[in-house]
């Protein structure tokens, strides 16, 4: 079944006919087999000079090839797309950008692509099609990227491939049910009924499952992300300081209330220790407490509740709240790259017991 909401975005340069050409081969021209994928709404990501040339061969009220095309093909139905839908990509500053040239550009358009994408792509209802054909190689690739990033089941990536000698020409945006002759630049006329339009669908691995939530909420731009990944395929290590109330997973800074910090050193000393699992029944609570005593700062009425409850020993809803919130804050903060720093489970309920997976010599735990 369709999904309500139907997404197609494209990035463009100076070729705006990326997207009629896209839209066609989506819902006019699919090779065989295919069902057509006709978006309720089009988003175009590009440079000030790309916007330009975009309102201008696109939504002209008088020659625009979007209205065009719609007029041609009935069947692409009516999907939403006006200048509010236009997205230019701005520097740091928040100054748009013309074109995309040296580091600085390049690296603020890949926080406009990720920052672009995480937000089309947190409906859960809607399905996301995005084309990689147009805008400079360096867009392209990133683009591509983040698709891999935050793409759903539902999401779909693909480059047009439009045969010769129609691809970029510049009268060209698309077959027209009403052929046409177009002059080439050596004199020669070409008749847009030999044109042909095809869709390449990229496969690609998704990553979306293991990203940190800043990420998918896009508040990370694209180089911390990059950052983060790479840590996340480097050997796991843990490094808790109790003075400096610090926690670092590998390099990355985990920031934990005393609570939880204190829980997670209770775990990694167990470790380092040789306890084994822990279950709730035998747990050394006051070894727990000792330790969330030293990272106490404001928190104290806190710590002097828990000092209450745990004065006979560790209970079962403590136990299993403070594992669930402390697996909640890895991930979050971590996605992916949190699964070495996660607890263990072992036995089977009402049995079950816990225990950091990390080898003792991938621990360090400064008191």
């Amino acid at each position: 079944m369709p999904h309500p909401r139907r997404i197609l975005l494209a990035v463009t340069g100076l070729s705006p006919q990326i997207l009629t050409e896209t839209l066609y081969a989506l819902g006019v021209a699919m090779a065989e087999g295919q069902a057509p994928f006709i978006p309720t709404e089009i988003h175009l990501l590009t440079t000030s000079e790309g916007a330009k040339l975009a309102r201008t061969a696109l939504l002209h009220p008088d020659g625009g090839q979007f209205h065009a095309l719609l007029a041609d093909y009935p069947q692409l139905s009516r999907p939403a797309f006006d200048e509010a839908h236009i997205h230019t990509i701005h520097d740091a500053a928040g100054q748009p950008l013309a074109d995309i040239r040296s580091p600085e550009e390049n690296a603020s358009a890949a926080d406009s692509i990720t920052a672009l994408m995480a937000e089309l792509t947190r409906d859960a209802q809607a399905q996301l099609h995005v084309s990689i054909a147009g805008g400079r190689k360096t867009m392209g690739f990133y683009l591509g990227y983040a698709f891999s990033l935050f793409a759903r089941p539902q999401d779909e990536l693909s480059h047009v491939l439009v045969s010769s000698p129609f691809e970029n020409h510049p009268e060209f945006f698309y077959p027209p049910a009403q052929p046409r002759r177009l002059a080439t630049r050596d004199g020669q006329h070409i008749d847009t009924a030999d044109a042909r339009i095809t869709l390449a669908r990229i496969p690609v691995v998704r990553l979306r499952h293991g990203q940190p939530q800043a990420l998918l909420a896009g508040s990370a731009s694209f180089g911390d992300t990059v950052v983060a990944i790479q840590q996340s395929l480097q050997p796991p290590h843990l490094h808790i300081d109790l003075p400096r109330k610090q926690v670092y997973c590998g390099d990355t800074p985990v920031k934990l209330p005393p609570a939880l910090l204190a829980w997670l050193a209770w775990w990694a000393h167990n470790q380092l220790q040789g306890n084994g699992a822990q279950h709730w029944r035998t747990a050394d609570a006051q070894s727990f407490l000792r330790l969330y005593q030293r990272v106490v700062t404001i928190d104290a009425v806190a710590y002097e509740n828990a000092q209450e409850r745990l004065r006979h020993g560790m209970d079962k809803e403590f136990f299993e709240q403070a594992n669930s919130k402390l697996e909640r804050a890895l991930k979050n903060q971590l996605g992916l790259a949190a699964t070495p720093y996660l607890l263990a489970r072992s036995g089977k309920r009402p049995h079950t017991s816990c225990h950091l997976a990390l080898a003792p010599q991938a621990i360090v735990l400064n008191r």
